[in-house]
Order: C-alpha cells, then structure tokens, then sequence
C-alpha cells in the first residue's frame, strides 16, 4: 500500500469513527432523557400513592417511611448515572474535536470549514452554556435538575422524621431541619458534579 492509498484509508476510517462518534453521542442524550423519565415516573406515582394514605395516620407514617427512601436512593443512583452519560457525551465530544483538527490538515479550504472556533466543546473557546457562568451551566444539566428534585425529597424525609420525634408543635424545627438538608445535599450534588467534570475539562485534544 503506497503513502496514497494509506491516506485515503485513514481519511475513510476518520470519516467512520466520525459517524460512530456522533451516533454514540446522540444515544448518551437518548439513555439520559430515558432514566430521567423512569425516575419522575416513579416518583409521581409514589407521591400520588401517598396523598390517598394521608388520610389514615396510622398508614400514612409507615407508608412514607418505606417509599421516601426508596425513592431517595433511586434518585441518588440515577444523579450517579446521569453524571456517568455527561463524561461519555464529553468523552465522544472530544474524540470528535481530535477528528476535526486533523480535518483541518486536508487542506486551507478544509481549515475553513473545520475551524475550531466554530466548532462544539472543546475546540470552541465559548460555548453557549456557559454564557451566565459556571454555576448556572452546572445546575443546568439533566444531573443537576433530577438532584434537585431528588433532595427534595430527602429534605421532606428529614422534615417529617424531625416533626414526628420533636412532636407537632416543632414545625418549625422540622421545616428548619428540611431546609438545611436540602441545602447541604444541592451543594453536595454541585460539588460532585464539579470534581467529575474537572479531568474531563482539564484534557488535552490531540495536536494538528
């Protein structure tokens, strides 16, 4: 195989992968839209089952007690993996760039067309996302948004646990100790979200 063929060998396979790349990345979206879905089903069905119960105290106790959890930690597993799709997405994101750049060798036209500047992340040296900030950008993703809802329900958890063992007079209490949780685990979610994201921010796209 001559220096030719061997280029239009390599063009052909950068021209697959390409495709592969993008089709994967698409399925990331598809599977992150999917487990948000499964995870608010499950959880407006359990909120639905709990408002018949709230009728019958001596029901309603034990029936949250069994469901919030459950729920809770359904949302914590799903936060996890929605957090695990976002560094696969950037991780196609990024393989895709390295595509581009060596596009950009072809020739000036192809330079043109394949500029980084108008590239996605992480060729792009502004994306729309984070136009208002970081903070914004990282609680406006799919992670972000289903923990929110999810500490929620940690938060009423505390809220009802506090109010049951301080007594009904400590509404306040138990408000105060809902708050708090809530609080604590969004900055938690933040964080965690942050430290993951931050290898895949700080990597080096190949050179060309």
């Amino acid at each position: 195989m001559n220096d030719i063929d061997r280029e239009a060998a390599l063009r052909s396979a950068m021209t697959t992968e390409h495709f592969v790349l993008q089709g994967a990345a698409s399925a990331t979206t598809a599977e992150a839209a999917s487990r948000s879905s499964l995870y608010m089903l499950a959880l407006s069905s359990s909120l639905v089952a709990i408002g018949f119960t709230s009728r019958s105290p001596e029901v309603f106790l034990p029936f949250v007690a069994a469901v919030l959890p459950v729920n809770f930690l359904v949302g914590l597993i799903t936060t996890i993996r929605l957090m695990d799709i976002t560094l696969e997405n950037l991780q196609y994101l990024t393989n895709i760039a390295g595509i581009r750049a060596y596009y950009r060798t072809i020739s000036p036209a192809a330079e043109a067309y394949f500029s980084a500047r108008t590239g996605r992340w992480p060729e792009a040296a502004y994306t729309p996302s984070g136009r208002l900030g970081p903070l914004i950008a990282s609680l406006g993703t799919t992670a972000t948004m289903i923990a929110i809802v999810n500490n929620v329900v940690g938060a009423a958890g505390i809220a009802l646990l506090t109010q049951h063992l301080a007594g009904d007079e400590n509404t306040a209490l138990a408000l105060g100790a809902g708050a708090a949780t809530f609080i604590v685990l969004t900055v938690a979610s933040v964080a965690f979200q942050n430290w993951r994201l931050r290898d895949v921010k700080q990597g080096h796209l190949p050179e060309g």
